[in-house]
């Protein structure tokens, strides 16, 4: 089992890594990866915690990015829309329950994501 962090300030940039993700609703296609970039870059060498979650949030959004990408390919065959609804629906679930473990202190792990950062 994991530490939980006890840190306030702590948690809550944690949880911002993973909030930050929305920025993909304001910036199409790219957003969703920038947001906890920015958050991640600014906060990794001041908080442990930081530079976990924002790897994870990294990790997943480059995933979720990757998979709208081929699903939107995939229209031409007729299941890409299905695909996209899915994945979209997926990714927002899957951030709203990282953000909200981040901030109780507990490392959350997505699943089915590629881990490009380590």
């Amino acid at each position: 089992m994991e530490r939980i962090v006890d840190d306030r300030d702590e948690r809550m940039w944690g949880m911002l890594c993973h909030i930050a993700a929305f920025a993909g609703l304001v910036i199409p296609v790219a957003g969703n990866v920038i947001g906890p970039l920015v958050v991640y870059l600014m906060k990794k060498e001041e908080y442990g915690f930081v530079d976990d979650q924002g790897k994870e949030s990294l990790n997943f959004q480059i995933t979720v990015t990757i998979l709208m990408f081929v699903s939107g390919m995939l229209i031409i065959v007729g299941i890409g829309v299905l695909l996209l609804a899915v994945i979209g629906i997926g990714a927002l679930v899957l951030t709203i329950i990282a953000a909200i473990k981040a901030n109780e202190g507990e490392f959350y792990r997505y699943p089915w994501t590629i881990r490009f950062l380590k």
